[in-house]
């Protein structure tokens, strides 16, 4: 009997001893629990999503300022634009009111020679003793002047056309008339009424020409 009650008391305080380490680890997993709670909400505050009314705000600031970079540069393009077209239309105006400087500085040599041709011949020498001397010397200086004129023609790619003998071309000649002449080759040049002339083989004055034409007995 005695044994029992001692076996049983054992129990009991081996029961009770378990209980109170029971409690003990409980409470300290809930302390801990808490703790981790505690620690844990900082971390979730400072991992909170940030304001969107202040990220829109810094899109709209970084919008802003990309703009007005861009109107500057466009402000930029179209001022640069209209310094070169003002420069273009400079050149055009230059080119039109110049363009013709050096050429017509090449025709002051025929002048000076027509004028020169002029003032060789003086009133004596038109005397009616003298006329055949004056036209001579007047038609030496004629002659001349057109030697030097075709040659200043020439040096800017100006030639003359037209010829008597040559095949008529619509492009470079001009009919006047046209008429029969059995010792000249039907469509060819008969008469040269004025010397057409090209420039780098397009046609600058057409020549005013006469136009042989097959007698009526060949048509």
């Amino acid at each position: 009997m005695l044994a029992r009650h001692v076996l049983t008391k054992s129990r009991a305080i081996a029961a009770a001893s378990a209980k109170r380490s029971f409690f003990r680890s409980s409470l300290v997993m809930t302390e801990k629990k808490e703790g981790e709670g505690e620690t844990a909400a900082p971390a979730a505050e400072e991992a909170a999503p940030e304001d969107p009314v202040a990220a829109l705000t810094a899109e709209v600031e970084a919008l802003k300022a990309k703009n007005a970079e861009l109107s500057d540069k466009v402000l930029r393009a179209l001022a640069d634009a209209e310094n070169v077209r003002r420069i273009s239309r400079q050149d055009v105006n230059n080119a039109r009111e110049f363009s013709i400087s050096k050429f017509a500085k090449s025709l002051l040599d025929v002048s000076d020679n027509l004028k020169r041709a002029h003032e060789s011949i003086t009133l004596e020498e038109m005397s009616p003793e003298h006329s055949l001397v004056a036209i001579k010397s007047l038609h030496e200086g004629v002659v001349m002047t057109d030697k030097e004129l075709q040659k200043v023609f020439n040096s800017y790619g100006i030639n003359s056309v037209g010829a008597v003998g040559d095949k008529f071309d619509p492009n470079f000649h001009e009919a006047m008339f046209e008429y029969p002449d059995e010792k000249q080759t039907p469509g060819t040049i008969g008469q040269l009424l004025k010397v057409g002339y090209s420039i780098h083989s397009r046609c600058l004055r057409p020549a005013q020409v006469g136009i042989i034409k097959a007698p009526p007995a060949q048509q």
